[in-house]
């Protein structure tokens, strides 16, 4: 009787009950396990919406920083047609001016009387031709008043970068001259072909971060393409290139206070833009690189300078 009883209090227990402690931690890491796989699931979605929206942003402003040198360049080529058309327009009537002939006297009493009549008739072209360029100046842009003074350009038409130099080999056709491998902020490295063989050793440049005229058109070297040009201060005693602030990096443009305009894309090697403006480029007497007195700064980080060479010349 007492076997029965047992019996079916143990038939009526509920099935799938778990007291087993075994069975409640094995369903606990379980839940556990599952938590953290979601957890985890959420942080790389939340990192990669961060990475999209960096990602975004810099494709907004590449954007936005095209369409602002679109701009520029439209303007830039509307203002030059506009001096192209003020210029033709006052040869044109400088032209006419000048085929103006003054009628010859009917008499000359004596050689004083002719002289006078000549510089009467040359003073009075040049006041015609004077009236003729104000009017020009006055009628066109100002300018195109400058184009036809053939005023000098100035610095800003410079496309001036920092660079590092990765590479330094020596030229196969050369003694005295450098091939550079150069990072300028761009997706490729330029080469650059260099005079510096006999100045600096070409373990002492590499990883260096030097200054680049980079606006230059390429132009082959003893058979080599140098597609930069590297900068070097000079005087009697040394030569050696400028370098950037410490916190500079490969690709940041130098920049001067007085001279807020933008670098030509490539520099017209009949117009000798650089020629014109190197007489005005020179080290001070602490070493700081200017032009007109002005230096050579890569804004928010500092000037660029020659290590050694005061009162130099910039080459």
């Amino acid at each position: 009787m007492l076997l029965c009883v047992s019996g079916a209090m143990s038939h009526n227990r509920p099935r799938g009950s778990r007291t087993d402690p075994q069975d409640q931690t094995m369903e606990y890491l379980t839940h556990q396990i599952l938590f953290l796989k979601d957890k985890a699931m959420l942080q790389a979605s939340v990192r990669e919406e961060k990475k999209l929206l960096v990602e975004n942003a810099k494709i907004k402003k590449d954007i936005d920083d095209l369409k602002k040198l679109l701009h520029d360049t439209q303007k830039r080529k509307a203002g030059k047609l506009h001096q192209e058309r003020v210029l033709t327009a006052a040869i044109a009537s400088k032209t006419a001016l000048l085929g103006e002939r003054a009628p010859p006297p009917q008499a000359a009493p004596d050689t004083r009387s002719e002289t006078s009549a000549a510089h009467t008739r040359h003073d009075g072209r040049r006041r015609r031709e004077r009236r003729g360029l104000d009017a020009a100046c006055l009628n066109g842009s100002d300018s195109a008043c400058a184009l036809m003074r053939e005023q000098k350009p100035d610095v800003s038409r410079l496309d001036l970068r920092v660079g590092r130099i990765l590479d330094v080999r020596k030229h196969p056709d050369s003694e005295s001259l450098h091939i550079q491998e150069v990072e300028l902020g761009e997706p490729a490295p330029r080469t650059v072909v260099s005079g510096l063989t006999n100045h600096m050793p070409p373990e002492q440049l590499v990883g260096c971060l030097v200054v680049f005229l980079c606006n230059v058109r390429p132009v082959k070297v003893r058979g080599v393409q140098s597609q930069a040009r590297l900068l070097c201060a000079v005087n009697q005693e040394r030569t050696e290139p400028l370098t950037p602030p410490t916190a500079a990096q490969p690709g940041d443009r130098v920049t001067f206070q007085n001279y807020p305009g933008e670098p030509e894309k490539e520099l017209n090697p009949k117009q000798r833009i650089w020629e014109r403006l190197q007489p005005d480029l020179c080290t001070d007497a602490k070493g700081v690189a200017t032009y007109k007195g002005v230096a050579f700064e890569v804004r928010g980080k500092g000037l660029c300078r020659a290590p050694s060479v005061s009162n130099g010349e910039i080459k």
